[in-house]
């Protein structure tokens, strides 16, 4: 990676945009992804053994290769990117600039992967896509992910997935491995909500990063599009249909990386409007001289809170019914079965209180889980 002088006024942003000077990733990171995080970072040499027992990762071939068979961004080639990545990494502070290649491929997509460094990787289906502003997003969010330290966990979940592909023939050889796919995936897909709200840190434009997200599930057709009808698409799936649906929604969405496109436009605009987003604008965010005196007990405490509140706001049919069981509703069985055969009746009459009951808990008490849930373009 290239160091850069940021003190003498090289290399700033090329519109004014406030600076976050050693902002810690734990200021925009979803409660999710930070608790598993700050879990991981706490244990002593984590991350040496990590990087040993990835030892067989050919990330030397894979460098080679993107050098070998893909152009190098810098200040002869793909100027504007270049002068996006360096822009982006002065507002995060990100004392070094990751390496970004340019990689042909119709498919707009971008990635931030490599053990020992990062590095960032665009394909010409997402700079033809793109404009400037709606690039200095996508940019900033694959730099969050490098600040965050997603790069070498991401690296791992591609060389897995590899493998099990490999496996599969392989009589229960590919259960394992999947077993550790499907929790990774399932930490990267909140660690890319995270790296959406490093991009609206670095792009200060939430018009641009929606416009952004709407085209990659579009295409660039925004004269036919709108924000607003895009954003209710994200409402209309949370809450639409019965149990069924939900069901049908998580087996959707397991084998994934990315959480989907309307969901995360309606995360990011909903953390926009937020007091949190609000305070780091405003100056007040974590410090990353602080990170080694950040408690792990807190962190489960936020994201135990965190889903609590999903579990009580959310829309979503199954969600209702898990916060209705919590709340004291009553007999599970019998909503289960109203709810799938569309029977009236309820259970009101059967004796479910809707009070709380010894032992219950509030639906507005969260209790903590039983550990952190695992969690790009």
């Amino acid at each position: 990676m290239t160091e850069h002088n940021y003190e003498s006024g090289e290399n700033v942003p090329s519109r004014q945009r406030r600076r976050f000077a050693g902002i810690s990733s734990r200021a925009y990171e979803h409660p999710a992804d930070r608790s598993a995080l700050v879990a991981l970072r706490k244990l002593s040499g984590f991350d040496t053994v990590f990087k040993t027992l990835s030892g067989l990762l050919p990330e030397r071939s894979l460098r080679l290769l993107f050098l070998s068979d893909s152009v190098r961004v810098s200040d002869a080639q793909f100027v504007h990117l270049n002068d996006m990545l360096r822009d982006a990494c002065y507002i995060l502070d990100l004392e070094k600039v990751p390496p970004m290649y340019v990689s042909q491929d119709p498919q707009p997509n971008a990635m931030c992967i490599g053990l020992d460094e990062p590095i960032i990787v665009v394909t010409t289906g997402l700079v033809e896509l793109l404009d400037e502003e709606e690039m200095r997003a996508v940019i900033g969010h694959e730099v969050g992910h490098a600040l965050s330290g997603h790069a070498v966990y991401r690296t791992i979940l591609l060389f897995l997935t590899n493998i099990a592909l490999k496996v599969a023939w392989i009589p229960l050889g590919n259960v394992a491995i999947m077993a550790i796919v499907t929790a990774l995936r399932e930490w990267f897909r909140k660690s890319e909500l995270s790296a959406d709200r490093a991009g609206l840190l670095v792009g200060q434009d939430l018009r641009a990063s929606m416009r952004g997200l709407m085209k990659i599930a579009g295409g660039n057709h925004l004269h036919e599009m709108n924000v607003d009808a895009f954003l209710a698409q994200a409402d209309e799936y949370e809450k639409g249909g019965d149990l069924r649906d939900s069901v049908l929604k998580i087996l959707n969405l397991l084998p994934r990386s990315h959480p989907f496109t309307t969901v995360r436009a309606a995360e990011l605009k909903k953390w926009s409007e937020s007091r949190d987003y609000q305070r780091i604008m405003d100056g007040h965010y974590p410090r990353r001289e602080e990170d080694k005196d950040t408690s792990v007990t807190d962190s489960f405490r936020q994201s135990a809170a965190h889903y609590a509140d999903t579990v009580r706001t959310s829309k979503d049919p199954l969600m209702k019914l898990v916060g209705d069981i919590a709340g004291g509703a009553g007999d599970l069985g019998g909503r289960l079965r109203d709810k799938f055969t569309g029977q009236g009746g309820g259970v009101a009459g059967k004796g479910g209180a809707t009070g709380d009951s010894p032992g219950s808990a509030r639906p507005d008490e969260p209790r903590a889980p039983e550990g952190p849930e695992p969690t790009g373009n």
